[in-house]
């Protein structure tokens, strides 16, 4: 047979067991007041794009997987935000979680449902309120990403080139001169580092931003939960028969909260010896605070970041401004400040002081 044409059934038959999960359950608390419980940042026009956080998600990887093969992870309490903003998703692939328990107990929960559907399945895991400005590029390192795991026991994470010394991201350590092509093994992760050891990485080089993007075929996963964390592979084994049922939700709110609280770099990531990453550079962004859309986003000549069309600003630097199109405001002398509204909520407050959202979101609750 032709090669080029081996080559392209080939392609076509993995696109057809490409499957993506995307975790959409946290509540966003450090962009409040915009992120609330009731409607968390994924679900929110952040950038004022016309298209939620969620959305977009989905939107870049559509080249890369069918809707049918889009799975979201979920609160429960937000199924239907899920429904409105993704018409198209199949009700049977919205994951409900009936309680919080991190991102290993999510990303088994989906994992054992779609091997279910289909055991030669290849899986890519994405957060759903990242980022990316370049999305082909984005979309290269996916698909590349998917032959790398393709029917082989390879776990790959997505590490980000870093371009500043962040304290807000966890690292990867590469193993240099590893791997294969432009993907090395991965030495070690590196929990979130203060600002002296962030400048250290920077200098030394081989380290990268963990993205929390994730690549595996569904047989991978499967082997390191059982090896790592049985406890949790032993939940999933017991609700597999009750998956695409009418009993299936009623048996995940019984059996779900009985999983251990815990993070899938901490069940499996630092445990196991197969794993490699894929050092990348497409615009990314986690998104996470204040900062990192003021950083993100487009600025005037005194670096001011505004989302709203009614805002004026007056001698003021270094800014990020996000309010509804309908609150007209004019703000003046402000240097370094966080100012937000949504529904007539207002914060203001030092841009140095982010870190203390959530402790004044509590005062006005109180």
């Amino acid at each position: 047979m032709d090669f080029f044409l081996y080559f392209c059934r080939n392609v076509k038959n993995m696109a057809e067991t490409n499957h993506l999960v995307i975790m959409a359950g946290g509540v966003g608390s450090r962009f409040w007041p915009v992120s609330t419980p009731k409607k968390p940042k994924q679900f929110i026009d952040i950038l004022g794009t016309g298209s939620s956080l969620l959305q977009l998600t989905v939107k870049r990887f559509e080249k890369v997987c069918d809707i049918e093969h889009v799975w979201v992870v979920t609160s429960a309490r937000y199924k239907e935000l899920v429904r409105e903003q993704l018409p198209l998703l199949p009700e049977s692939n919205i994951l409900l979680e009936p309680c919080m328990r991190n991102t290993a107990p999510c990303i088994a929960y989906a994992a054992w449902k779609i091997k279910k559907r289909d055991a030669a399945a290849n899986i890519i895991v994405s957060p759903a309120d990242h980022i990316v400005t370049d999305v082909e590029e984005f979309r290269r390192v996916m698909e590349e990403g998917l032959f790398f795991t393709a029917g082989e026991d390879r776990i790959l994470t997505v590490g980000m080139r870093p371009s500043r010394p962040e304290t807000g991201y966890g690292y990867i350590k590469v193993k240099e001169n590893t791997g294969e092509g432009e993907i090395r093994e991965v030495e070690g992760f590196k929990e979130k580092p203060d600002r002296q050891t962030a400048e250290e990485y920077l200098r030394a080089g081989g380290y990268l931003w963990n993205s929390g993007i994730f690549v595996w075929n569904v047989a991978t996963i499967e082997k390191a939960f059982r090896k790592e964390q049985p406890e949790i592979a032993c939940i999933f084994d017991e609700l597999e028969k009750d998956f695409y049922t009418p009993g299936e939700q009623e048996a995940v709110n019984r059996r779900f909260p009985e999983c251990k609280n815990i993070s899938i770099d901490y069940a499996v990531m630092e445990h196991v010896r197969n794993i490699y990453v894929f050092p990348a550079d497409f615009g990314w962004s986690d998104l996470g605070t204040w900062g990192s859309l003021h950083e993100l986003s487009e600025k005037d000549t005194d670096r001011n970041a505004v989302v709203g069309e009614g805002v004026r600003l007056v001698e003021c630097k270094d800014c990020v401004v996000r309010v509804s199109p309908d609150k007209p405001m004019v703000l003046q002398g402000l240097e370094g400040y966080i100012v937000a509204e949504h529904n007539g909520v207002f914060l203001i407050c030092k841009a140095e002081e982010e870190q203390r959202i959530k402790e004044f979101s509590s005062r006005l609750q109180e």
